[in-house]
């Protein structure tokens, strides 16, 4: 975890919501946490990650639940380790996801995930009863996120959504972006995640030693998401994403500038569940939706800038990634946004 990484205060009203009704427990424990509890009462807000992470592991004792009573039955102190105990064993994503939700099941009474693969589409869908429109908000947004996070931690990667739609309603948050991608949908007919299908074949990486740590930093996992920031594929992601096209290096410059040699390089990568080619489809995919989304680019200048040489292949690309057409895509997107934020521009933040 980072100094600068922090949290937006709405994470702490999910954490907080089973104590409005007891204000004096409440201050105690936010004062435990090091919140003030002033910002409560203002929606930009944030909070440093560090304080989030001791927030909930306060209140996981506090409350004896590790679903902070947003479900009515709940998840009793030790049952996140189980689970995760029994995901490192499964062989990739896609069995571990099953068991995932299959052991979430087993604890929780009103929140109940499915998953469905249609080709190259997999959608994580969440059914939701109970409990007040607050407590079903909450509730709804903790599973989920729990769901992606642990998936991005067993593959060893992040994993990009191409869609996110949520029953509910509320204000948009600066942290959405990274939580749930740019094709956010609130007041949607149900709650479901979709990304690529080929993410689920990606074998397992970690293991007993790396669940330990990663329980011990479990908390901020929550809404800062997976990222491995000394892996290598994090660095030829960081190193792609920040120049132009045409300034990449091919995976034998870029192996040699790491002082390795390129199988070695390969090998590396194929460890963190990946290779050179599925990163750089990766961010040429970044790129794209970014430009869809926040621009008012020609398909024929996006594709150029993403890094095709004919718009044709990007079409084709774009639909495989997302299965829509660019255009689509974009028509979509940009009708449930409107024009705001629209620029001539664009991001190099990865």
């Amino acid at each position: 975890m980072r100094e600068k990484d922090s949290v937006a205060v709405y994470f702490v009203q999910v954490m907080i919501h089973a104590l409005l009704d007891q204000p004096e427990r409440l201050a105690s424990v936010l004062a435990q946490a090091g919140i003030d509890q002033a910002l409560l009462a203002q929606p930009e807000a944030r909070v440093p990650a560090s304080a989030f992470a001791a927030l909930w592991l306060i209140q996981i004792r506090e409350l004896q639940d590790e679903f902070f009573r947003l479900d009515s039955h709940g998840m009793p102190p030790g049952s996140f380790a189980l689970i995760c105990r029994g995901l490192i064993q499964e062989p990739n994503l896609g069995k571990a996801l099953t068991q995932c939700l299959a052991s979430f099941g087993l604890f929780l009474r009103d929140f109940r995930g499915s998953l469905t693969v249609h080709g190259k589409r997999a959608v994580l869908s969440l059914e939701a009863g109970g409990g007040d429109e607050d407590t079903r908000r909450y509730g709804e947004e903790t599973f989920l996120v729990l769901m992606i996070s642990l998936l991005c931690w067993l593959g060893g990667r992040r994993l990009p959504i191409d869609r996110a739609d949520f029953r509910h309603t509320r204000p948009p948050l600066s942290d959405d972006l990274l939580l749930w991608g740019h094709n956010l949908t609130f007041g949607a007919k149900s709650t479901e995640i979709e990304f690529a299908s080929s993410y689920l074949r990606l074998a397992v990486v970690q293991d007993l030693a790396s669940l330990k740590v990663f329980l011990r930093s479990a908390p901020q996992w929550l809404v800062i998401r997976f990222r491995n920031q000394d892996g290598l594929a994090t660095q030829v992601y960081q190193r792609l994403r920040c120049n132009h096209y045409s300034q990449w290096p091919a995976l034998e410059d870029f192996a040699a500038d790491l002082h390795m040699s390129p199988s070695t390089f390969r090998r590396r990568l194929e460890r963190e569940g990946c290779s050179f080619q599925e990163i750089k489809d990766e961010v040429r995919r970044s790129m794209a939706v970014e430009l869809l989304c926040q621009t008012r680019a020609s398909i024929g200048e996006i594709a150029e800038q993403s890094g095709f040489q004919e718009p044709s292949a990007f079409h084709r690309a774009f639909k495989k990634w997302t299965g829509e057409s660019p255009g689509r895509y974009r028509s979509r997107v940009q009708g449930k946004h409107g024009a705001a934020g629209i620029s001539t521009g664009t991001s190099t933040e990865p």
